[in-house]
């Protein structure tokens, strides 16, 4: 048990130069944390509710007045009580009293979260991955593959490329230092492609590439190239995972992709068309590939492709516990994706965590398009063992912290304290 002794909260900058907030937290007798909330652009409907300023600042995205909200209101009702991290969170969910935080905002809960989580991890004198590994009673570290984000597309750029997200991921590297290599080379390969075809190599949000190209096909292809003249083989040293975050695309019962010629798919069409890529590329993992709330293609593509790659859950879950139950039910994938602030605290992150796991499906931890220099999700995936790991792509500093971090970790500990 811990007791806070004191809180503060300021208003910083994220990736993306939009505001967000950072909670600092110190311990009685010792015990610091600080932790910057992401946020996202791409946000599901089922996600939890951060909380912004409105106004004339920032377009209404401060939290300035956020900041003031937990120094004033919630910080005095947590000083003086003992916390563990379950209670803690507890107490701030049953403080906020709503079903999706929209009282105190996920921000302000998440923050305080993860600060007290970081808190009581150097007061104990561990490691935050260790900290986590045991709020999640797993002693199986793991260093998780990493999926990198090297081409952009939807609302991660100001391209015409449907799919969000293009990414490589390697697939029998020795370690994480050799998977950051593949994924290194790969991107600079990239770049000198984009180039000689005189297509610009500006980066989106989350650091990869963002042309428009004739097709999202030709995205596929662009990588698959580029790998190859780093000298790695497709399907065997890498394959290809997609974000299509198909809520975007859903217009009048149908999926709509505007890249080069309009089409429109149902749902059956839509699983004939990503059976087509399934067949013509390394495709090793699809993300969103039906909307978030049309259970029925999603279970339809868990039936039809699931037997050969990962098929995650973002939107359609939303790092939520009854999400994912009925997802289980429904057998509408077979992975989900989890981002800290889709949940809004540690404890029901971790949760829903085990539940997925206890499933027989792979936990995919994951950054936000609004990202910061914060490192906790590399010590979360590590702490609960998770198979991959989503970090945006090897270019801009809050994504390569995070990469940076891994690799740190996996220095200081698995090589000099696991057998390999």
């Amino acid at each position: 048990m811990a007791t806070v002794e004191k809180i503060k909260a300021r208003e910083i900058m994220d990736s993306r130069g939009n505001p967000t907030l950072e909670t600092e937290l110190f311990l009685k007798g010792g015990g610091f944390g600080r932790f910057s909330v992401p946020a996202g652009i791409s946000i599901g409907i089922y996600e939890a509710h951060e909380k912004r300023d409105g106004g004339e600042r920032f377009g209404g995205l401060g939290v300035k007045q956020v900041c003031a909200r937990i120094e004033e209101i919630i910080a005095p009702m947590i000083y003086g009580k003992d916390f563990d991290q379950k209670s803690f969170d507890t107490f701030l969910i049953e403080k906020d009293g709503t079903s999706d935080k929209s009282k105190f905002g996920s921000n302000s809960i998440l923050g305080l979260s993860m600060a007290f989580a970081k808190a009581c991890a150097e007061k104990r004198k561990q490691k935050l991955y260790e900290y986590i590994g045991e709020l999640a009673e797993n002693k199986n570290f793991k260093i998780p593959c990493p999926m990198a984000n090297i081409l952009n597309g939807g609302m991660h750029a100001g391209n015409n490329l449907d799919i969000q997200e293009f990414m490589i991921v390697p697939l029998k590297a020795v370690d994480f230092a050799e998977s950051v290599r593949l994924i290194a080379e790969t991107f600079s390969q990239l770049k000198k492609i984009l180039l000689i075809k005189k297509l610009p190599v500006g980066v989106g949000d989350e650091g990869g590439y963002a042309p428009s190209l004739s097709s999202n096909e030709k995205a596929i292809e662009l990588i698959i190239e580029a790998a190859e003249k780093a000298g790695y083989k497709k399907g065997e040293d890498f394959g290809i995972a997609l974000d299509v975050a198909s809520s975007r695309l859903f217009q009048n019962g149908m999926y709509v992709f505007n890249v080069g010629e309009e089409k429109k798919y149902n749902a059956d069409e839509l699983i004939t068309y990503y059976r087509f890529l399934s067949a013509n590329y390394p495709i090793i993992s699809i993300e969103d590939g039906f909307g978030e709330d049309d259970w029925r293609g999603n279970s339809l593509l868990t039936e039809t492709l699931g037997e050969k790659m990962a098929i995650v859950g973002d939107d359609l879950f939303a790092t939520n516990k009854n999400r994912l139950l009925e997802g289980i039910k429904e057998k509408a994938a077979n992975s989900i994706l989890i981002k800290l602030n889709q949940a809004g605290t540690l404890t029901e992150t971790l949760e829903v965590m085990k539940e997925a796991k206890s499933a027989g499906w792979k936990n995919i931890v994951s950054h936000r398009s609004g990202e910061t220099e914060d490192v906790s999700i590399a010590h979360l995936a590590v702490g609960f063992g998770s198979q991959y790991v989503k970090l945006g792509s090897i270019c801009r500093g809050e994504r390569t912290a995070k990469y940076n971090e891994l690799l740190r970790i996996e220095e200081n500990f698995f090589h000099s304290c696991l057998p390999r």
